[in-house]
């Protein structure tokens, strides 16, 4: 079974950037589709962004405009975050599984594994 383990959060003023790693064992993160979720205090988890099995679509949060950027190397998975706001703030999990992150009518996945996830704390 895949393991998935976060890292990388911290906090961070507003304007700085972090980049989470999503790192996986027991499996090839290549086979399977990544999404980040944040869950922002007192609130639902919602989806980040999304990469395809295959790189072959990218998908993100409307409200986060180009600020973020999803990737992946070998066995671990990115979520590259830039010009960081307050609101950015929460726990965010990696996910994986089958995925289709394409922009019309929104991604979906399914069977999901997940990570423990990283605090992300943006504050002055």
């Amino acid at each position: 079974q895949l393991r998935l383990v976060e890292s990388g959060g911290g906090l961070v003023q507003p304007g700085e950037s972090l980049r989470l790693s999503c790192a996986a064992s027991g499996g090839a993160l290549e086979n399977y589709g990544i999404v980040w979720f944040r869950q922002a205090p007192g609130k639902e988890r919602a989806m980040v962004s999304c990469i395809d099995v295959n790189d072959v679509n990218t998908a993100y949060a409307p409200s986060l405009g180009a600020r973020f950027t999803i990737s992946r190397a070998g066995n671990t998975g990115y979520l590259q975050m830039t010009n960081l706001k307050p609101e950015d703030t929460g726990v965010y999990y990696c996910a994986a599984g089958r995925t289709g992150c394409t922009v019309v009518g929104g991604p979906i996945w399914e069977s999901l594994q997940w990570g423990q996830g990283t605090q992300v704390t943006v504050s002055s």
